[in-house]
Parts: structure tokens; sequence; C-alpha cells
């Protein structure tokens, strides 16, 4: 700002918190508070002359000192001694004076430049230019205005800028709403309502933001709020638009949350609208099929009818479904400005992706954060089209199983456009256009021969012939040719006609398919074949080189150079470095080639290799995060090493990129040679569990396993598997099913040699006693669990056992000794050199501090704590924590503080394992909306919470009866 001044003297002036003149970085001496009063007039008459007798009365109001104009002109004249050689732009007139500041000079002028600018951004359709120019404007308020400025004047100006800050703190909150940022949005609206309980816009903006994040219980009572207020305050009805607004709400009902950005991204900014671009490279020699390719741009880019436009290309594979539909999607690409959305949908193979998933990947792209994206497809459905309300984006759709898999992705509105490929001609996809792709002409067929090798002629034409001018075949033939430059087309045709007559299969259908992969993988080496058909294996999405390595049983060097022939030679993909996947229909050939190919033993040990570096990789970053826990010295052994990281952050990122890989590696591996070690697996991923995005598909593969266990009568991976999912249902607040899983676990450990079982089934039963308020149970059950860790060297989960202890003695009247085991606990982390577990010390400190009376030190701890589990991805904890903090704002009577770290969790907790917290949550948030006025909207997250309570049988219930009763009747 130093060098605003438009006359390149460097001199920036303020009013829009403290008055004051700084010269580059100095900050120059403005005088006492009437100097910086006469100071604050000239500045806000921007340049105009202001007469003697206006400024006396500005500075000294109806009575002014006898001498008041002897003192202004001392005051004219040690401002001109400040600025010293700017002493130019205080200008003496005859009938008084002026100050002239340079263009840029003075905050409150570039406020309102910026504050124009916005709304010429808004008009001209750039919401997020308008939003960034406002939160520019608004950035230049440092404090009150005209602060410790005296006089009538500026009490008026003070008045009046502090007004024009809440209008535009209003426009970009309006912004952020119809952005989606509606979580964000609540916490600062719930803040500005309590501090200006009769601005109605606020209120009008508060409710919206309700509604739109599905709360509308809350909207419709913050409106009665509204009402009352108003009644009361002012002898008012609502005005027209606010009765509007809640007629609206009253008609919509419930409504899926719009998308938000409530949450900090890694760099601590807001979350951005995405506009993704995820269509694959248009195929080069892209041949033929000009009347289909106008017939598909027709239909898609017509823009008219009730809903998106949705085209769909039907046919065999191989015969070019995916090469037709990229290179249209490329050619409509300018018409659709708010991007390009593709999955492959692997609807050909086993594993077909659910929509459920692909929803989560396509709202990420398209700017939701991993916290604010529901569990359940329904869910996610709804929030993926209120995100593509109004905007005109492009969704291919490739290898889709049937019309059943594709209806949940299909977006609501106008303005979009679908274009999907399958196998199957989706006739009950209703409404959609739908194309039946054949074979190449010959002509077509050749061209593209043609167009890869360069070389034409007779033997050309035979071979694209022998290939039934499939595509894929055409492509792959072509590709050996190119790849053996010592061969003619010839040669290539001789090959073709010797492999044992799959010319004649070339002829049937799908068959001829099978045949045309044949054409590829009868020319590899052993080796590569080998490779093509175990890599196969694994039923993940894609495929990290690590870990097809493992399959293989090959150094990585080795891996490396074996998997990229297969990418040169089109029978497998590379869609990133180092990460590889197969066309579905080729994976479905490979596998078939390994059930030919390969032994029932070879399969197995591909499996258990597999299985091998996922679990020892997975154990190294459970190690890093967890320094000071044996847990991985207990685990089953493993014969082939996994991968090691150089640091947590590497550790992480691989846990996180493979937790798909890892929990369909475990759900595979339910026979008896794996069982255990895919129980392991889970044990050491628990993280996956927490991080708010994969609680369910976590949860589904514990299931799995344990009924593979209970099948096998294997009591060591049976008690593993409950201890997981005791985890699993406390964190979900199911506390009697918790319960009942605990009793098993520890009837399994008096059977079991196995200090993890035992130890652990302890402190869980001590967790589950502490929270159905069974507190002598769980004091003995938490102090045998301590012992039990120290009885085998786990000083991890010892301080763990410790803060669970500190509760305890907390809930029963022992505040100061809970204290002291909390202190014990932080210690012992940090004696241990613990990196994401730190966080669990300092948040048990925190709580402990808030019970003794000590909210300040309580939000210091709980403050550590939220950062760490930001940085460790644990999305749960990390909402939990900002519920501590509630608690702590409460306590320390700062009600508005509470209601924005309370939002701050809601907009985290989704999906089955948030709702206990997010029931705790609403209860404090309402304790904090009453504080603040908003009576009817506190009785509203009252309710939502015992709802909540009553449905998983939680303790709390009663308390929050009790609060509802003593609230009254709910307006």
């Amino acid at each position: 700002m130093a060098g605003a001044a438009g006359d390149g003297r460097h001199v920036w002036f303020t009013v829009l918190g403290p008055v004051g003149i700084r010269r580059g970085e100095q900050r120059l001496d403005a005088g006492s508070p009437r100097q910086r009063a006469l100071l604050a007039v000239l500045l806000i008459r921007e340049g105009r002359v202001t007469s003697a007798a206006e400024l006396i009365h500005a500075l000294w109001g109806a009575n002014p000192p006898p001498d008041a104009a002897v003192a202004l002109r001392a005051y004219v004249r040690r401002l001109g001694e400040v600025l010293g050689p700017d002493a130019g732009m205080l200008v003496s007139e005859p009938d008084g004076y002026a100050l002239r500041v340079g263009e840029g000079g003075l905050d409150l002028a570039r406020a309102e430049r910026l504050a124009a600018e916005a709304g010429q951004a808004r008009h001209s359709g750039d919401p997020d230019r308008a939003r960034e120019l406002l939160s520019q404007a608004l950035g230049l308020w440092t404090g009150e205005p005209l602060a410790g400025v005296p006089g009538p004047y500026a009490a008026a100006w003070r008045a009046r800028l502090e007004e024009r800050r809440l209008g535009l703190v209003e426009d970009r909150l309006a912004l952020d709403l119809e952005a989606g940022r509606h979580a964000e949005v609540v916490a600062e609206l719930t803040a500005l309502a309590a501090g200006h309980p009769l601005r109605e816009r606020v209120r009008e903006l508060l409710r919206l933001a309700l509604h739109s994040g599905n709360r509308q219980a809350e909207a419709l009572a913050a409106y009665a709020d509204t009402r009352r207020l108003l009644a009361l305050e002012r002898g008012v009805a609502p005005s027209l638009e606010l009765s509007e607004l809640r007629r609206r709400i009253t008609r919509a009902g419930p409504r899926p949350p719009a998308p938000e950005g409530g949450r900090r991204d890694q760099a601590g900014g807001g979350a951005q609208w995405g506009r993704p671009a995820q269509l694959p490279r248009d195929t080069r020699d892209f041949t033929g099929r000009s009347a289909l390719v106008e017939e598909l741009i027709a239909h898609l880019g017509a823009g008219e009818g009730s809903g998106p436009a949705v085209c769909a290309v039907g046919g065999i594979g191989g015969v070019g479904k995916s090469a037709l539909a990229v290179h249209v999607a490329h050619a409509i690409r300018p018409l659709f400005p708010d991007g390009q959305l593709y999955v492959d949908l692997r609807g050909c193979g086993p594993c077909p992706v659910e929509p459920e998933t692909v929803l989560g990947a396509f709202l990420r792209a398209l700017g939701i954060p991993d916290c604010a994206i529901p569990e359940g497809a329904g869910a996610r459905t709804a929030l993926y089209r209120t995100v593509l309300d109004g905007r005109r984006v492009l969704v291919l759709l490739d290898n889709a199983r049937d019309a059943a898999q594709v209806r949940p992705l299909l977006p609501g509105t106008d303005g979009c456009a679908v274009l999907v490929t399958s196998r199957h001609r989706l006739t009950h996809l209703t409404g959609a256009h739908v194309v039946a792709l054949d074979v190449m002409r010959p002509p077509e067929a050749l061209a593209l021969f043609t167009r890869i090798t360069g070389e034409g002629g007779a033997d050309a034409r035979q071979v694209v012939a022998v290939c039934d001018c499939l595509p894929l075949a055409v492509r792959i033939a072509a590709a050996r040719l190119v790849a053996r430059r010592a061969w003619t087309t010839a040669d290539l045709m001789r090959k073709l006609a010797d492999e044992h007559r799959r010319l004649d299969e070339l002829q049937a259908g799908d068959l001829g398919i099978t045949a045309t992969f044949e054409l590829g993988y009868g020319q590899l080496s052993a080796r590569e074949a080998r490779a093509f058909r175990l890599v196969a294996l694994p039923c993940g999405p894609d495929i990290c080189l690590g870990a097809a390595a493992a399959v293989l049983g090959l150094g990585t060097e080795e891996a490396r150079r074996t998997l990229e022939s297969l990418v040169d030679t089109s029978l497998l993909e590379s869609p990133a470095p180092d990460r590889y996947r197969y066309h579905d229909l080729l994976r479905l050939y490979a596998r078939a080639r390994a059930d030919r190919d390969e032994l029932p033993q070879q399969h197995a040990a591909a499996r258990s290799r597999l299985l091998d570096h996922y679990l020892a990789t997975a154990a190294h970053v459970y190690t890093m995060n967890r320094p000071g826990d044996p847990l991985p010295d207990h685990l089953e052994p493993t014969r082939y090493p996994g991968t090691v990281f150089d640091d947590r952050k590497g550790a992480l990122e691989w846990l996180y990129a493979e937790a798909g890989n890892l929990l369909a590696c475990a759900r595979g591996s339910t026979g008896r040679p794996l069982l255990r070690r895919a129980a392991d697996l889970l044990l050491v991923t628990r993280d996956l569990a927490d991080s708010g995005t994969g609680a369910r598909q976590y949860e589904q593969t514990i299931v799995c396993l344990l009924t593979a266990a209970l099948e096998a009568q294997d009591a060591h991976a049976e008690g593993r598997l409950r201890l997981l999912m005791i985890h699993m249902d406390v964190m979900a607040g199911r506390l009697a099913e918790a319960d009942r899983q605990a009793q098993a676990a520890m009837a399994l450990s008096r059977h079991c040699a196995d200090p993890v079982l035992s130890s652990n089934a302890l402190n869980e039963s001590g967790i589950i006693a502490s929270l159905q308020g069974r507190h002598e149970d769980a004091e003995s059950l938490l102090k045998q669990a301590l012992a039990a860790y120290r009885s085998y060297g786990n000083h991890n989960s010892a301080a763990s056992a410790l803060g669970n202890l500190a509760r305890t003695y907390q809930d029963t009247g022992r505040i100061a000794e809970g204290v002291e085991l909390a202190e014990q606990c932080l210690a012992l982390y940090r004696q241990i050199g613990a990196t994401m577990k730190l966080a669990g010390g300092h948040y048990e400190l925190g709580v402990a501090l808030m019970q003794a009376g000590r909210p300040e030190d309580a939000l210091r701890q709980l403050r550590h704590a939220a950062v760490i589990y930001q940085d460790s991805r644990q999305c749960l904890w990390e909402a939990m924590t900002y519920w501590r903090m509630a608690e702590a704002h409460l306590a320390a009577d700062r009600p508005a503080q509470a209601a924005e770290r309370a939002e701050e969790a809601l907009a985290i907790l989704h999906g089955p394992s948030g709702r206990w917290a997010r029931a705790n949550t609403l209860t404090v948030l309402g304790h904090a909306l009453r504080q603040t006025g908003h009576a009817d909207r506190a009785q509203a997250c009252w309710q939502e919470a015992l709802q909540t309570y009553e449905t998983l049988g939680s303790p709390e219930a009663p308390a929050v009866r009790r609060l509802l009763s003593a609230a009254g009747p709910h307006r």
C-alpha cells in the first residue's frame, strides 16, 4: 500500500481503522486526537475545500472553545510539517483548506473503487472475480473506522463507514451463497446476525444458507427469530422479501445441500469451484465415422429440451466406441465452458464402478471438498445435480454396464450433455439418442492402418480384412508392425494367417474381439505374456508400479521395463507415471489367459505377494504415524517387501491414493492362507476409517472378512476384526452394538495368545463403559488396558489409555487428577516422538482443561490438535476437535465464536460414521444460538440432535429432551 499514492511521493492515508499517514514503510506521526480529526475530515472530503467554520464544527461540535480558530490553524500548520516535502498536498484557500491525495493514496477511495469493479465483474458474469475484489476491499478495513478520533463529524462517519463495510460483507456473502459455500456462510452469518440482530438482509442470507445446507427446520426457525425480534424492537412485521423467502422454503421442503467450500484446503484458502478438464487425449489418427460424428455433435450441441442432451453409443468391444466418444467430446468442448467430466465405468469387467464412487470423484473434480461429500448414491446424486444446475458441463461415461449404472450420473437440468458408451444398446435410458456402432467400412479401416504404419496396398487390405475391420484389432496389428521395423506388411499378414485359425474367429461378434486380442498377445515374449496375465488379477481400478512388481515377483526396474513394453503394444495403458491399467475387455481376456496358462498355485502366489506388499508398506506408514507402537512386530509375517518412504507426507499420499486398491485386495483375500494378513492390513490402515470419505467401504470390508473368519473358525483373525468393528461402532455412536462386539472380543482374547487383541479389547471396553456412564467398570478396564499395553512395550497405546482414563476421572469429579493424567498422556506422546497421535494428546488435555474451568488453556491445546488432524487428513477427528472448541468458547461466554466452530464441525460431519459427533455438535450449537438470540434455530438443532440420539440409543438423549422441554414449544 505504501506506493499507492498517485503523485509518486508514496504517501498512503488510512481512515478505515486508525487515522494515519505512511510514507513507504515509515509510519508518520499524525498528531493529537484533534489533529487526527482534522486529517480525517480533509481526507473524507476528498480534495474539496472545507471552510474553517465547517472544520471547527466537525472537530468540536456546536460548542467550540473560544480559541478554536487559533487551535485549528495550529493543527493545519503541524499537519503540513508532518507531511514535509509533500506539504503541497495540503492546500490553503481563501475559503478554507483542502488535502489533495493522489489516486490510490486513500484506503477509503481504494475500497470504493474495488467495490465498483466487483459490481461490474458480477454484472459481467464473473462472480469469482467479484468475490475476490470484494475481499480485497474488505481487507482495507483494519479496525473501527476513524478509531480514537473525537468530534461529531467523526462519529457520524464512523457509523456510515461501518454500514458500508457491512453492506460489502453482505454482498460478498451473497456471492458465497451463489457459489455454494453455504457451510462457511452459515458460520459467519450466524455471528453477524447475533451482532446485528435487526439487519434483515443478514437474516435473509442466513435462512438461504441453512436451506441450501438441507437444514430446513433451522431456516424456518431463523425466520421465527426474525419475526419475534422485529415485533419486539420495532413493532413491525418482516419485509415482503423475507416472507416470500419463508413461503419458498416451506413449499420446497428439504433439499440436497448445495456445494460448499466451508473447510479450508491444505493451503488454508477456501475451496473453489472446479472446472474439470478430464477428457482423455483425442486420438491423433482418428479416422472415418464422419456421419456419426456429425450426428452426435448435432444432438449433444442442440441444448434444447427439458433436461440434459444424452447420447448413448453401443456396440461390441473393440469397435471404437471410446475413440469415437472422445473425438466427439473434444469437438464440442467449447460448448461446455464449465468443464468436462470423464470416467471409465468398467462395465465389462467383474468389478464395475459403483455410481456412488463415480459421484464422489465427480464432486471432488467440481470443487466439493471430501468432507462435504455425503455417503450414499442418492445423496451424492442430489448434490451432483445441484452443483451442475445452471452450468454447462459435458459428461463422458465410458464403458457403462447398463442403464441403471448411468441414471444416477445424469445431470437433472438443461445446459449439460452426456455421452455414454456401452457394449449394450442402452434402449432403457429414457430420452437418450441411441447409436449402434458397427465395424468400420473397409476403406476407413485401411485408411486407419495406413495412417498408423504408412503402409498401404494389397497386403494392408488383407490385414484389415482378417481383423474384420474392428478398429482395436487394426490398431494392435499396426502397432506390432511399427514396433518391428524389420517386418513388412506381408510378414505381418503371414503371421496373422498362422495364428491357430484365429482368422475364422474374427468373424463372430464378441469372439472377434478375443481374436483381436490374441493378435497382440501371441506376439509377446514369455516375460511380457506372463506380466500381461498376472497384473490383471488384482481387482483395483489400476495398479502402481510397486504393487505390480510384487504381483510379478520382480524388481522395480525390471517390472517397469516389462510393463512399459506392454504399453507400447497397446495391451496396457499408463494414465500417469508408474501407474497402469487395462482396457476392461483386455483385463477380462488377460484373466482368461491366466486361468488357462497359470497353475492355481501360481495364481495364489501372485495374490499372496501383492498382499505382502500392501501389508508391509502399510505397516511402514503406520510406524511413521505411530512411533512407539509395536503393532507391526505382531503382524503376520510377510515374505515380499513393501515400499519404504522418506517422509511422512509421501507415506500419507500413498495410503490415501491406494485406499481403493488396499480395500479391494483385502476383500479378495478371504481364503484361509490370506485371511490373517488381510485382517492385519485393515488393522494398520485404520486411519482410512477416520479420514471422512472411506468409512463405509472400510466397514464393508471388515464385515466381509469377519464373515470369512467366522466360517474358517479363525479366532485370531476374528478377534482383530472385531476390534475394528468396535472402533467403527463407537465412532458412529452405536454403543450397544459396540458393547456386543467388545464382549465377543474379550471372550476371544481369553483363548488367543494375542497381546494386540487382549490389550485393545480392554481399552475399547473401557471406552464403551465410560460413554455408557459405567464409570467404575470403565476405570477398572482402562487400568487393566494400561498395564497390558505396558507389558509388551506399547507406549503409543499406553498414552491413549491414559487419555481415556483421564476422561473417566473427569466424569467422576476428579478433575485435577484428570488433568494430570491428560498431561502425562501428552508428555508420553512427545517422548516417543509421535506425529499424528500427538493430536490425541492435545485433544485429551484440551478436554480435561475445559472440565477444569480453564477454557483459554483448553483452546490452545485444541488448536494444536486441529492443525495436526487436518495435516493428517483425519477429517472426523478434526471435526470433533472443532466441536470441543465450540464447547470451550461457550464456557468462556463467547457464543458467537462457539457457533462458528460448531458450524466448521458440521461442514465436515457427513455419513453414518459422523452421526453421533454431529448430534453432539448440534447440541452445542443450540446453546450458542440461544445465547445469541436465535431461539427457534436452537430448538431446531436440539430436535435434530435428539432424533439422532434416539436412533442410536445414545445416553445423551434425556438431557436434550430436557433442553427442549425447558425451551417450550417449537414455533
